[in-house]
Formats: C-alpha cells, structure tokens, sequence
C-alpha cells in the first residue's frame, strides 16, 4: 500500500471501514524527527538565538506495531505547540532525557527510546490498526488525539489521572508524535472529530483548547463562573485565544492583553471588548534583566479598573510566566486566582508575596487536561460553540518554517501542518453545519479565504 492510495481511500465518498482494513500498513512513514546525535548542537547558544531549521528533518521512519490499548492513525493534519519549540531547540532539556525514562519503564514502552524522535501533540486523521483490547473505536474512525498518555497503575492518577506518576505528554515526552504521516496513540487519546471542520482546522484545538479549558473552566483550574472578570495574556495566540472564547462562552469578561492593532481587531471579532495593548500602551514590567517596576503594576492595575468600571480580575490566565507574573499576582483582587501553565518567557517567576498572602489570593498550577476535560472541550468544538483559531497551514516539509513562526511570535492563533492531506479543505462531512459557522471558522485565517463572509462575534451571540 503507498500513502497516495490510503488518502484516496479516506477521501472517497463511497469508502467504508472495511475498505481501510483492507489496506496493509505502510513498513515506514515520512516524519519531522530530532536525533538523538543532535542533542548537544546548540551548547552556548542561547534559546532566542536557535533556529529549529537546524535540528528539525523530515525523514523515513519505521512503523510501529500497534500494542495493547493502542492505535495507529493515519495522520491527515496537525498542529505546530509551544512544546514543538522546545522540543526543537531542546529547551529546557532535549527531550530525549524523557524517552529514555519511559523507556525503563519496560514492555511497550521500551520501543519509544530511539536514536530519533517524532514530535508532535496534535492529530487529525482516521484510526489504521487498533491493538488488541481496543474496543470503542474501530478501523476507519474519524479522530482527534488528545495528548495526555497516561498508565494508571497508581492510585494517584484515579482521582485525576493528571497526577498519575507515569502521565506525559504525547509527541513531546513519548515518541510518535502527530507531526507525522503516522502516529501511535493509546486509545483513551482519542476523541471523535467535528464534523464540520477540516482535516487541519481539526487537528488545531487539541492540546491548547483543552489546556485553556482545564485552567479556566474546571474545579482542577480556576472554576470560572458567570460575571467573573479573566485577565488574558496573549488573549489571541494559541492558548489565549481559546481562553478568550470559553470566557465569553461561559458568561465571564475577558480582559484581553495583546501586543498589536490588528490583534487586537482579532479579540473584538472574537466578541471581547475589553482590551489592553500592551506595546502601544508601553507596559514595562521590568526595568533591567533583574529588577521590576511595581509602578507599573500599579499603572496596569489602574488600567483594568477604568476598562471593568473599577473592578479588579477575578482570575489572571498565566501563560507567558516571568515577564508578567509580577503584574498578574498584583493585579488580581482580594481572594482571586492566578492560575499559570506553560511560562514561554522564563520559568523563574518573581512576584511580592505581600500581594499575595495579605489579600489571600491563590496561585494554581495547571497542566494540558485529564481525558474527561478533553473531552469536554472537544465537544464544545463539535456543537460549533467554540472554534478553531488556524491562522496558518504548512506542509509537513515545512514544519522548520512553521516552528520558526511561534519561535519568534510572527503568528496568531494556531499554525497547522499537513501530513498526508493533500490541499487544505478537505475532511469536511456536514456542511450544512459549517455554513452556519464559516465566519467565525476562518476569522484568524492569513489571509482569509476570498469568500468567506463577514466575521461575526458568534460566541457572543
């Protein structure tokens, strides 16, 4: 079987299940990878200054034979993560530190140490082989991935399995990952595609949407309510931009922190009306590499003030980390949550605790989201209440110049990346239900498509 016949068969309008088993499974696949040789490449370069052109190859790799409770999916489209970016300037760590862990673990899991490794934590694409001991899902089935991978041998991980000892993070802390034309997965990552939305513009969401959703929404993150007024950073990037929609969606008020006109012309095409460009206002949260400037809390504080008429934030939405911590501890209210993931600008947060432990506020930690939480979230993009943010699609050749584009923040929203998708477009099966959705489906699109329609706040709505 060659990779040009399984996408025939995927896209045929008259396929059936039984037509995918029929096929055999590729011996290789074509795959962005890291090798393991290249870990050491950027010593002495600092991480701004890395370029993943460098460490980053597409290449022929062996297929994996699905175990048990595991599945191997045709990979139709993904998307490009932050954990994409350190994975390719491997930063904080080269990750195959994190495959070799597995590894020891024995069984299964010893097959993820390799001299390579497929990255990647998104996928869109049909289900090719099911393991034994895989039930609900079945050869053929459209899916996303969720990119949690969990064993649930310890007790700690039944209550949320996102304390579970053995839980990581597929394609970044597992090997065959999504940026690829195959990918293995547990079948508990898997959750069933929308229907209205193509290949690339499904396999986008997945790993930001249910970490925004995790943070913002459950009693795991901050247990947003109706009212509750949620301070976004980077309120139209791949995280926030799902922040901002499950706050409108659940009745709260986003303040929205961007850093240009025309994202900020995004955050009001998403409904919020309440927004903060940081450049053009001029915040400056430190005055040298090592000192902060609490007058600038203060002039950011009074700013949320005159947007919320006079009320402080509920919840602060922590992503970018030791560039804004500061400003987000001191600016929530008395009793309010910072909740914090991700900290793409440094790891190292300093705040004043005076601001913290005086007025009682809390910080919380939060990581991707257990399967239920995925899922949920999923189900938010199916009923078309909550939408894709694809800015961008590349090739998989391109995957280099698509890391490279939230590298150096050049992009808004989601970038994805087609596997074995031939065009963009494809993959859609209810299109009636896409043309009630279409403007606020193509609203991040660079450019947009020459038909689409005006952009209407729907979630608002």
């Amino acid at each position: 079987m060659t990779m040009r016949e399984l996408v025939e068969v995927i896209e045929s309008p008259d396929s059936v299940p039984a037509d995918v088993a029929a096929l055999g499974v590729p011996e290789s696949f074509r795959a962005a990878v890291l090798h393991k040789e290249d870990a050491g490449m950027f010593e002495g370069v600092e991480p701004r200054d890395r370029r993943p052109a460098d460490s980053l190859h597409i290449e022929e790799v062996p297929t994996p034979t699905p175990g048990p409770g595991e599945v191997l999916v045709a990979v139709m489209a993904s998307a490009v993560n932050y954990n994409t970016v350190w994975s390719a300037l491997f930063s904080p760590v080269p990750t195959f530190a994190a495959l070799e862990r597995y590894a020891r673990l024995g069984g299964l899991a010893a097959r993820h140490d390799q001299p390579y490794h497929v990255i990647g934590s998104d996928l869109a694409g049909v289900v090719l082989r099911c393991g034994p001991g895989v039930r609900r899902w079945g050869i053929g089935d459209r899916v996303v991935a969720h990119c949690v991978s969990v064993e649930l041998e310890h007790a700690e991980g039944h209550g949320d399995p996102m304390l579970d000892p053995e839980q990581r993070i597929w394609g970044y802390e597992t090997n065959y990952g999504g940026l690829a034309q195959l990918a293995l997965v547990k079948s508990t990552q898997l959750l069933p595609k929308a229907e209205h939305l193509t290949w690339e513009e499904a396999a986008s969401p997945g790993l930001v949407n249910s970490t925004a959703y995790r943070q913002l929404v459950t009693r795991n993150g901050a247990g947003m309510k109706q009212g509750d007024n949620v301070l976004v950073w980077g309120a139209v990037g791949g995280l926030g931009s799902y922040a901002t929609q499950l706050a409108l969606a659940g009745g709260a008020n986003p303040i929205c922190v961007v850093s240009s006109p025309e994202k900020a012309a995004l955050a009001r095409e998403l409904g919020a009306e309440l927004i903060i460009d940081r450049k053009e206002e001029g915040y400056r949260f430190w005055r040298d590499p090592h000192t902060q400037d609490p007058k600038e809390w203060r002039r950011f504080g009074a700013r949320i003030r005159e947007l919320t008429g006079g009320e402080d934030v509920d919840i602060v939405f922590e992503h970018p980390g030791r560039e804004t911590f500061g400003a987000s501890v001191y600016v929530t209210r008395k009793g309010g949550t910072i909740v914090t993931c991700a900290s793409t600008a440094g790891y190292t947060h300093e705040y004043d605790n005076r601001y913290l432990w005086m007025s009682l506020k809390r910080i919380v930690g939060s990581h991707c989201a257990n399967y239920r939480e995925a899922w949920e979230a999923n189900r938010l993009i199916a009923k078309g209440r909550i939408h894709p943010t694809l800015s961008r699609t590349y090739a998989l050749d391109e995957v280099a110049q698509a890391v490279q584009s939230i590298h150096r923040n050049e992009h808004h929203g989601k970038v994805g990346v087609r596997c074995l998708a031939p065009t963009e477009g494809l993959g859609i099966t209810a299109p009636e239900f896409r043309a009630l959705h279409e403007s606020a489906i193509n609203r991040f699109r660079t450019p947009r498509p020459e038909n689409a329609a005006p952009v209407l706040s729907e979630v608002a709505a």
